[in-house]
């Protein structure tokens, strides 16, 4: 299908400012959607709050009006502006929900305004709690049990049918916003309240909890001919109970067998056109270790948090190719823009394993609560891509600036082994840590820490890898074959350094000496198979083939700020960007590092 011809002008509503569960990863999703939709000579209105983002600055739209995200400015700007679409599914949960307030004030229908990409039934049967569930008992997709409230008596009836722990979903909300999982009446009561207070609608779903499940996403794409494809699949290293925002996640899936991934992969797919949904969506489910039953946990009808990992962890563009369908294409007329040569209907291929590792703010909050539930904590992240899930979990751990440069927390060497027994079982911000000392003193074996936190044998495995060899340079003389396999394992100079008692300079000489160098290997959507134009690239010690090409240009390199934090947002982004787009117009190479997805 060509691209619509009914429109010139379009509004698209950014995401505010930066809250917990929003933050760059819609900018970078919403500064793509303006520069999709002026590649196509449409005009670009965008609506933002948020000073700080790339897509306000004036390169990005050709209008930039910074005003409250509220119906009353949105209906404003759209009676001045007159556009003919308005693209919402690019401002995170802030711009789902005003597209459905705008929508219901009846501002589209009096201005002719059309909603590009979801439409509002979509949207509402993968918002509205109720609706989902009915949309998922048609279509035969298992949900947990559960009801719909909208007042207290009906949460506490379901509990004195079902029992405890349950699960509170408020509808239309950001990051697990009010929910969380209760063990009680006193703690329903509390939860629910909260729940009907920050839901747009005033609705909650309670649901029997299913915490200890794996927890596994997949982020589907769909254009208005119903071609589907899967961009990638995800795997929370925590089990249900945490939110996914605050779990390490994995990419692509490691512990599933092909006939697990296959039957989620199905149920993606025809989820995504049970909802009708057109673009990018992304959809969680719960998987039980022990069969292959699964659960249908909830589905972002929208460009999620999730999708700026998942395109950087492939190369694929979810925004760009997501307005791209909104405007009218199918994914087999939108051409690939890191390969230039393929078209968007192929799935991506991955050769390489991707960590996503989540940043806190507990450094700064020291007396805060810093267990971790359904209710997202985490202000940002950092991704880190190698070979192996060793070699990315280390990367990950000491791209986060928190002082570590290993799965070791030096303040841990004066705990008893009591004490890191106990704390296996408390679900909290230094639980890879503690795993990682535990196995480290030979505490408790693999299968108990896999009992106890429920998180999958495989992972538990791989950090006994990394403490197995931290145990091996401590205890032997470091020699080229000891350094070589650390190396393959990804531990960093300075962590063989600490373990050997030999200096960091003695340990890069040596590695040196024995030629053990990292290479850099690229992120091309293809795993190799077509040539790329845009790729990008990260360092491994598994490699011989070096596949940078390095120019003789004159070249800067432009550090990036990393994970997000407090005092530390999207605003380095901003500046970053401008740092590039200022070399290039000087003619000057411009070469980025930076580990936030």
């Amino acid at each position: 299908m060509p691209k619509k011809n009914n429109l010139n002008k379009i509004i698209v509503i950014g995401s505010g400012p930066i809250v917990i569960g929003q933050a760059a990863e819609f900018d970078y999703a919403g500064s793509q959607a303006c520069r999709s939709l002026k590649e196509e000579g449409l005009e670009v209105v965008l609506v933002n709050s948020n000073p700080a983002t790339i897509m306000t600055d004036a390169n990005i739209a050709d209008r930039v009006y910074i005003e409250p995200l509220t119906v009353d400015f949105l209906t404003a700007i759209i009676e001045k502006e007159r556009p003919d679409g308005l693209l919402a599914t690019l401002g995170g949960q802030a711009g789902l929900n005003l597209a459905v307030q705008l929508a219901e004030s009846g501002a589209l229908d009096k201005y002719n305004v059309e909603l590009l990409g979801t439409s509002i039934d979509a949207i509402k049967k993968a918002e509205d709690r109720e609706l989902f569930k009915e949309t998922m008992e048609r279509i035969g997709e298992p949900i947990p049990e559960s009801t719909i409230v909208e007042d207290i008596h009906g949460a506490i009836d379901f509990a004195n049918q079902i029992g405890y722990p349950l699960i509170v979903r408020p509808a239309y909300t950001l990051g697990g916003t009010g929910g969380g999982i209760v063990n009680n009446e006193e703690e329903l009561i509390e939860t629910t309240l909260r729940g009907l207070k920050y839901s747009m609608i005033g609705q909650v779903l309670i649901e029997r909890s299913i915490a200890g499940w794996k927890e596994i996403e997949y982020e589907v794409m769909r254009d208005s001919n119903d071609n589907c494809i899967t961009i990638c699949s995800m795997e929370n290293f925590d089990p249900v109970g945490v939110h996914t925002g605050d779990s390490i996640v994995v990419a692509p899936t490691q512990t599933l067998t092909d006939q697990e991934y296959q039957i989620l992969r199905s149920a993606s797919l025809k989820i995504i056109r049970a909802l009708e949904i057109e673009g990018g969506c992304n959809i969680q489910f719960a998987l039980d270790p022990k069969s292959q039953s699964y659960y249908v946990i909830e589905v972002n009808p929208r460009v999620s948090r999730s999708s700026a990992l998942a395109s950087k962890a492939t190369g694929y563009p979810i925004a760009k190719v997501s307005v791209k369908i909104a405007i009218g294409y199918t994914l087999d007329e939108i051409v690939n823009a890191v390969t230039k040569t393929t078209k968007a209907c192929f799935e991506p291929s991955v050769d390489y394993i991707v960590v996503k590792f989540p940043r806190w703010p507990f450094d700064k909050f020291v007396y805060a609560d810093t267990t971790l539930g359904t209710q997202m904590k985490a202000t940002g992240e950092v991704m880190s891509l190698d070979r192996t899930f060793e070699g990315a979990i280390l990367k990950a751990v000491r791209s986060l600036e928190i002082g570590v440069n290993r799965l070791h927390m030096d303040k841990m060497d004066d705990w008893d082994d009591e004490r890191i027994r106990k704390r296996l079982s408390r679900v909290d911000d230094e639980r890879l840590f503690i795993i990682a000392e535990a196995l480290r003193r030979g505490i408790a074996t693999p299968e108990e820490i896999a009992d106890i936190t429920k998180i999958d044998r495989w992972f538990i495995d791989k950090i006994k890898n990394i403490t197995d060899m931290e145990v091996r340079l401590q205890k032997g003389d470091l020699n080229a074959k000891t350094l070589r396999e650390a190396k393959l394992l990804g531990l960093a100079d300075k962590s063989i350094a600490e373990l050997t008692g030999a200096k960091l300079n003695d340990v890069r000489d040596m590695r040196k000496q024995f030629k053990i160098f990292p290479v850099y290997k690229m992120v091309d959507t293809c795993a190799a198979e077509f040539e790329a134009a845009t790729p990008y690239y990260y360092s491994t010690y598994r490699g011989e083939v070096d596949e940078v090409e390095v120019s003789n240009n004159r070249k800067i390199v432009v550090l990036g700020s990393g994970p997000i934090r407090i005092g530390q947002g999207v605003e380095f982004d901003y500046c970053s960007v401008h740092s590039v787009w200022a070399l290039r117009e000087a003619g000057v190479e411009a070469i980025i590092i930076i580990n936030n997805p």
